[in-house]
């Protein structure tokens, strides 16, 4: 079964750029946006229509990024999991060649 489940720890640092990134494009594109004023854009429906539409814009985003963030934090704490079992992994195939290269087997004395 083990065979059939791999996790790149580097695929999951990718992903994490990415979501850090689109975390800050949706910061970019409201700012870009808050310096458009309604009342430059022509008549007051379409004003009234342009400021209600920038406080969902806010209102959203906002929500977005809140959402990136926690699937951010449970990517990481994923990754370094992963990690964590790669090490502990090493180690004790490591620990286990030592032991059967230095005559350590435990044999019946």
């Amino acid at each position: 079964m083990g065979e059939h489940f791999k996790t790149d720890t580097d695929q999951l640092a990718q992903f994490l750029r990415t979501l850090e990134g689109c975390v800050s494009d949706l910061n970019e594109a409201r700012a870009a946006l808050a310096h458009v004023r309604a009342d430059q854009i022509g008549t007051k429906r379409l004003d009234e229509a342009c400021d209600g539409f920038q406080e969902r814009w806010k209102y959203g985003s906002e929500q977005t990024q809140k959402m990136i963030e926690g699937v951010s934090e449970g990517v990481k704490s994923n990754k370094k999991g992963y990690e964590e079992v790669e090490e502990a992994l090493e180690k004790a195939f490591a620990d286990m060649a030592k032991q059967s290269t230095s005559g350590g087997g435990g044999g019946a004395k």
